[in-house]
């Protein structure tokens, strides 16, 4: 299939962690197609959790693009998922000059006794592109999660394309954390303090580019309970979720005044330990 003369990119990229009878964690799959391509990095020790990085193999996604990542975390299997570079959502202007929408879907199972990470570099709103990103995490009881997301709106001195964030996590078949974001030029209100905060940079009220979220299920948190609801410095927030779960959320003007604060999370579970 192709577009204002491009072909079109379908791919799926699939990762099954299983415990590998050693003590640590080994992957009978690992595979994906350009442009998602994936590879195991660090350490093969028991104890050690399997390290995997996403490589980009094309620019993009790119307007039309439909591409998904699945991911298997078996019981007593350890995953962690990084990508190499941060992820630029890119338009394609199809025949009647309209960017076609690209589509990133993700969906993460991970079963009583697995443990998964999942910490990529940030998604980045080109201007002009037109994006949906899609998460599904269905973690059972007794799973571990780690979840980052990030997002900024534009390259630098660019404004954002539109995107659109759909994000669901499941724990012991409930649901836990459901949240949509839009943002972009045909999202009103989007770059406002109620969403995206305010930039230091500029010290207006809004004009904030960058926001992010972590959440953490941690069995250990069952008996007694999550951390309370405090701030994370002026524009994050930490808060317990109906579950063994924190939800910390930031927004800035960049990517560092987002990335600080959810770092400075990860600390509060001994999950990272």
């Amino acid at each position: 299939m192709s577009t204002g003369g491009r072909r079109l990119m379908r791919a799926t990229a699939r990762i099954v962690a299983v415990p590998d009878g050693r003590g640590g964690t080994g992957l009978p799959t690992l595979a994906g197609e350009p442009p998602l391509l994936v590879r195991r990095t660090g350490a093969r020790q028991p104890g050690v959790p399997a390290n995997v990085h996403l490589v980009g193999g094309a620019a993009g996604p790119l307007g039309g693009d439909r591409l998904r990542i699945e991911i298997t975390v078996e019981s007593g299997a350890s995953l962690v998922i990084r990508t190499v570079a941060a992820s630029i959502a890119l338009p394609t202007p199809d025949a009647h000059g309209r960017p076609d929408t690209s589509l990133v879907e993700v969906h993460a199972t991970v079963a009583p006794g697995g443990t998964l990470h999942w910490l990529p570099e940030p998604l980045i709103a080109a201007a002009g592109c037109d994006h949906d990103a899609v998460t599904t995490v269905e973690v059972a009881d007794g799973g571990t999660l780690v979840w980052r997301d990030e997002l900024v709106c534009g390259r630098h001195r660019e404004p954002s394309g539109d995107v659109r964030l759909h994000t669901t996590i499941r724990y012991a078949g409930r649901t836990l954390y459901r949240h949509d974001l839009s943002a972009g030029p045909a999202a009103p209100g989007w770059s406002g303090p109620a969403v995206l905060g305010t930039s230091a940079a500029s010290g207006a009220i809004g004009g904030g580019r960058a926001t992010g979220s972590l959440i953490v299920i941690d069995p250990a948190w069952a008996a007694g309970g999550p951390p309370p609801a405090a701030p994370v410095g002026d524009t994050a927030a930490v808060m317990p979720l109906p579950g063994p779960a924190i939800l910390a959320t930031a927004v800035g003007g960049d990517l560092r005044a987002v990335r600080g604060p959810l770092d400075a999370c990860l600390h509060l579970t001994p999950a990272l330990g």
